[in-house]
């Protein structure tokens, strides 16, 4: 079996730019495909278009050592390459179903290219896609196109991905396993010999399976990590409600059990970014298709879906009526480490903030860039966080940035108008800020309350 070090990864997104970043690190040649060429440009001199820790530096060192290129072109994508990995985006669509045009369009182009390539050629899906597409769809398009015959002329794999925004680096490097879905034997048996090639003596398990599961696992995945953070902001608000209770130590007793784990177990406003929401919304879909009525995915959905304003009931119980008062967000992405504000809580928040008519300011170490295209001038925009905290009425945590940790409650007594916080993601000891000033957090009920 030949080596293959030359590999093409269509879509340079935060899974496919991390991904194909990873692969140059270590040693394999990579030209990355986009369509957008502003994107194409900023990336080839070193700038990466999101933020995710260490990218622009791993970015820089493949560049520069000509192990790492990016194009328009798929023809010399597919020319030029052996192995072409498929990263391209799956968003929803209006009633939750997942938009394939992304992937039907790369299958086009990956076909004609294949129409003038006489080797055998592997292609591999590692976007987020429904039961049947790689087969039904990607398939059917690269035959139709190129003219040649899946299994003889190219081989076929769905490789599914978990990455997690703000540590897809370590996740690239350091996977809990590698999932093959194959089409043949040879497939998966290329594939196979890739990972092997990139881990070395620190391969993790490797499944393979058939197409349909691999497409499926994904959605498992991330529906059932949904899931045990949905349960556990369900305890949350019945400890709301439950004098002397705290949800982190009922989480930090159930992560005791070794069936559960902890992770995935903290309490907050819920989740959000670009995975979860779609792929909860796309299972229940393909779910209905079937005639199956996914009772539990519609639950954990619209626990989701309220549980963001739980930081506007909290606050109106520490301040009264939010009209005209000046309350301070800090934390704007979904989650810290990215600047993705995808689905974010805090644009909920904001937004019934606003509507209630409050006046809004916030901050974010990463995110105010895209903020500031989605609020414009309905807030403002401070330039950090203790700027944000001045003369305000009530602070809101929406993110859980490490940056917010370190904030004492004298920072927010000196600041603020009159010191009162809503920790909606529970990073402050609340024996520590109750005895100072007015403090209310996810899943916690004092005797005194």
């Amino acid at each position: 079996m030949k080596a293959l070090n030359r590999i093409s990864v269509f879509g340079l997104g935060y899974v496919g730019l991390t991904f194909s970043i990873c692969l140059a690190r270590r040693g394999f040649r990579v030209i990355g495909v986009d369509v957008d060429l502003e994107k194409i440009r900023a990336i080839s001199k070193g700038v990466p278009p999101f933020y995710e820790p260490g990218l622009k530096s791993y970015l820089n060192r493949v560049l520069n050592d000509h192990l790492f290129s990016c194009t328009t072109d798929h023809f010399q994508a597919i020319l030029n390459s052996d192995v072409s990995f498929i990263c391209v985006g799956t968003p929803a669509r209006s009633d939750g179903d997942v938009d394939l045009s992304y992937i039907e369009s790369v299958s086009n182009d990956i076909g004609e290219a294949l129409r003038e390539k006489d080797d055998y050629h592997l292609i591999v899906v590692r976007s987020t896609v429904t039961p049947g597409t790689t087969e039904g769809v990607v398939k059917g398009i690269i035959e139709n196109v190129s003219g040649k015959k899946c299994g003889i002329d190219f081989g076929l794999c769905m490789n599914p991905e978990f990455l997690r925004e703000g540590s897809a680096i370590y996740d690239v490097l350091h996977p809990d396993r590698i999932i093959i879905g194959e089409y043949d034997k040879k497939s998966g048996d290329l594939l196979e010999k890739i990972y092997s090639e990139f881990y070395g003596e620190s391969t993790p398990p490797i499944l393979r399976t058939s197409l349909a599961n691999a497409e499926l696992i994904k959605y498992a995945n991330n529906a059932f990590l949904a899931m045990k953070i949905s349960f556990i902001n369900e305890i949350a608000n019945i400890c709301q409600k439950t004098p002397g209770a705290d949800v982190t130590i009922i989480a930090k007793a159930l992560g005791l059990d070794n069936r559960i784990n902890p992770k995935f177990l903290n309490a907050g406003l819920g989740w959000g970014g670009s995975c979860f929401p779609k792929d909860i919304k796309a299972l229940i879909k393909y779910a209905e298709s079937k005639n199956c009525n996914p009772i539990l995915l519609k639950a954990v959905n619209e626990v989701n879906k309220l549980q963001p304003y739980k930081a506007i009931e909290l606050a109106r119980e520490l301040i009264g009526g939010l009209k005209g008062k000046r309350i301070a967000i800090l934390g704007l992405s979904f989650k810290p480490n990215t600047d993705d504000m995808r689905n974010a809580v805090s644009i909920k928040i904001i937004n019934e903030l606003l509507k209630e008519g409050a006046k809004v300011v916030a901050y974010d170490p990463a995110a105010m860039k895209n903020a500031m295209k989605i609020f414009g001038d309905k807030i403002d925009f401070a330039s950090s966080a203790l700027e944000c905290l001045k003369d305000c009425d009530c602070c809101i945590i929406a993110t859980e940035w490490d940056e917010f940790k370190r904030l004492s409650p004298d920072d927010f007594i000196v600041n603020m108008k009159d010191p009162a916080i809503v920790d909606g993601r529970r990073i402050f000891d609340p024996k520590k800020f109750t005895s100072r000033l007015k403090y209310k957090a996810i899943g916690l009920c004092l005797n005194n309350s």
